[in-house]
């Protein structure tokens, strides 16, 4: 029985270069490497804005300040989330740790089924394997946080709510599968 797949097209974070274009201020220039970005440069950067492929409300904004510093193996970003929306989609990591420290606004977090609410000074860990877990601003301003995340050659993501897995692998393109369509193998 083949799974179904659909090829996602999206920029993975370990792409550097990049990150760069969205930093005129703070972007190096030939030959020059950065190790100190300063808040100023930081704040007045535009960001990325990104579109959960999975979830019409999630959108946000990302700062990509690893990239801008050549960090390759971990990736820290400057989120910003509009109130109402969510950051992401409902979601965990079989690999990647990642974590947040709440910089100003407030949060929803659900984190399997509990929710709790974030204010700034919070701090999240999430675990691979751990619960599913996603964000939402509940607030009346922006929600702005840090996020820390490993970035392994390979990862898989599972959505239990939406009903996919996402596979990445370096060199290659992301792909999604239906949970529904997965065969356990026993061991070969």
């Amino acid at each position: 029985r083949k799974s179904k797949m659909l090829r996602v097209f999206f920029q993975r974070a370990a792409a550097p270069t990049a990150a760069l274009c969205c930093l005129s201020t703070a972007r190096p220039s030939r030959g020059e490497e950065r190790y100190v970005i300063r808040r100023e440069e930081i704040e007045a950067a535009a960001g990325v804005a990104k579109n959960h492929f999975l979830n019409d409300n999630g959108k946000r904004v990302n700062k990509s300040v690893s990239d801008w510093t050549g960090l390759r193996k971990i990736g820290v970003h400057v989120i910003s989330v509009e109130p109402g929306r969510d950051s992401t989609e409902f979601h965990f990591h079989h690999h990647e740790e990642e974590c947040l420290y709440v910089l100003e606004g407030e949060a929803e977090a659900r984190i399997g089924d509990e929710v709790t609410i974030l204010r700034p000074g919070d701090f999240v860990g999430y675990r691979a394997q751990g619960k599913p877990h996603s964000l939402r601003n509940i607030g009346t301003g922006s929600l702005k946080y840090l996020v820390v995340g490993q970035r392994l050659d390979h990862d898989v993501c599972d959505y239990p709510e939406a009903g996919k897995r996402l596979y990445l692998q370096a060199g290659l393109p992301p792909t999604v599968v239906d949970l529904a369509d997965l065969e356990v193998v026993p061991h070969l």
